[in-house]
């Protein structure tokens, strides 16, 4: 799949990339896409601390009082609920989320969904380099390019500091190196702006 390479600001650059068709040009299948991006977001989630219950809290399990002449209610234990340092009723449980997937259906998500983006929504871009690393000038030249809404633009092995540190303040504009590439942040832009050497390190990535 040939594709032709354009400038940031979304002018043409000279030559065109070809993509492979093993990485960008698969059928995407909404069900593997789902398993993929419900894995992803199941195992972000944080898990919830347990409380200790009746059972679990360390008092004493002696009666403590009389059952009759007290003048107060009939308990068993200090660790009943109803006292301060008591367990607690009904409290929250432990919950796992870090649900399993294999290998092979992660690397294949994560191709269908650059496939998703080279039918609609992939730009290669030459490189990031920017003559002034100024947030104003980088968003000038994105509106210019008419991207999107929701920008995903992505390096080789390091971002380009100056485009890094120009484009953060951007609205909608995120940034990640190859490494970091993700079917979840991938689905959810509107764009996705890849460079060469990203794309080479993506191919690097499934051929290896």
């Amino acid at each position: 799949m040939k594709v032709q390479v354009l400038n940031i600001d979304g002018s043409t650059a000279n030559g065109d990339i070809e993509l492979s068709d093993d990485v960008f040009g698969l059928e995407p299948r909404a069900d593997i896409l789902h398993r993929v991006v419900t894995w992803q977001l199941e195992n972000r989630r944080g898990i919830a601390r347990a409380t200790r219950e009746r059972s679990e809290v360390a008092r004493t399990g002696k009666k403590f009082g009389n059952q009759k002449g007290g003048g107060t209610a009939r308990h068993g234990d200090r660790a009943a609920p109803v006292f301060i340092g008591g367990g607690k009723a009904h409290g929250a449980r432990r919950r796992e989320f870090n649900i399993s997937l294999n290998k092979k259906i992660r690397a294949l998500g994560l191709k269908m969904a650059l496939s998703a983006k080279a039918q609609n929504g992939l730009v290669i871009v030459d490189s990031l380099d920017v003559a002034d690393a100024k947030t104003k000038a980088l968003a000038g030249q994105l509106a210019k390019a008419n991207f999107g809404k929701k920008v995903l633009v992505m390096d080789g092995d390091q971002v380009n500091e100056g485009f890094a540190l120009a484009a953060r303040n951007i609205v909608g504009v995120n940034v990640l190196p190859a490494v970091g590439a993700n079917v979840y942040d991938i689905l959810k832009h509107d764009t996705l702006v890849l460079t060469r050497a990203a794309v080479e390190k993506l191919e690097a990535r499934f051929n290896g």
